[in-house]
């Protein structure tokens, strides 16, 4: 017997399938956390502060959404970004969002922009200055991201321990606190 439902019908079904994963805050913070590195649940409900049970729901969604990928490590299940893709898509989705929500604009410069004497830099104005010898970069996230990858050169000094490595710091360059991304409150 042949599928009634003709085969666009059926395609787009499988688009909304990938939308309808992403339609929830909670799974584009765990998406968020997942570009960052591989983790597992715990790691997960931690940085999100989710419930485990939360978190696993979630991720399921996300997994049957094709977003995430996961395999097991013992007991412990690891969770990581299904391909690059997915982050391209994260990222086309901030576009889009700020270019058209108002909103978006207002949450930023409400709480995101610099409150202080810092300033915002794009990765080439950055990676152009640390060539130059006039800045240098640190990358405040824990350990576990910084190995999963960070800017070349950059030093790993978590926002927790920063106060206490100041006097470890070049008094003659600048220095330029590296985060998650454009959204994070830690190099803030």
């Amino acid at each position: 017997m042949t599928n009634p439902v003709p085969p666009k019908k059926r395609l787009f079904e499988q688009f909304a399938r990938v939308a309808k994963s992403l339609a929830s805050a909670n799974r584009l913070e765990l998406l968020e956390a997942l570009a960052q590195g591989e983790r597992g649940v715990d790691a997960l409900s931690q940085a999100s502060g989710m419930s485990v049970a939360n978190t696993s729901h979630h991720l399921q969604i996300l997994r049957d959404g094709g977003l995430v990928q996961s395999r097991k490590e013992g007991l412990q299940v690891i969770y990581r970004l299904a391909g690059d893709d997915v982050l391209h898509l994260i990222t086309a989705m901030h576009q889009v969002a700020e270019a058209h929500l108002a909103e978006v604009d207002r949450i930023v410069r409400d709480n995101f922009e610099s409150k202080d004497n810092l300033t915002p830099l794009r990765r080439e104005e950055l990676l152009e200055q640390v060539r130059a010898g006039g800045a240098m970069v640190i990358d405040v996230r824990p350990p576990s991201e910084y190995a999963a990858g960070h800017i070349e050169g950059a030093v790993n000094i978590p926002l927790d321990s920063l106060a206490d490595r100041l006097d470890q710091l070049p008094r003659d360059q600048e220095i330029v606190a590296y985060c998650r991304g454009p959204y994070c409150m830690l190099a803030f």
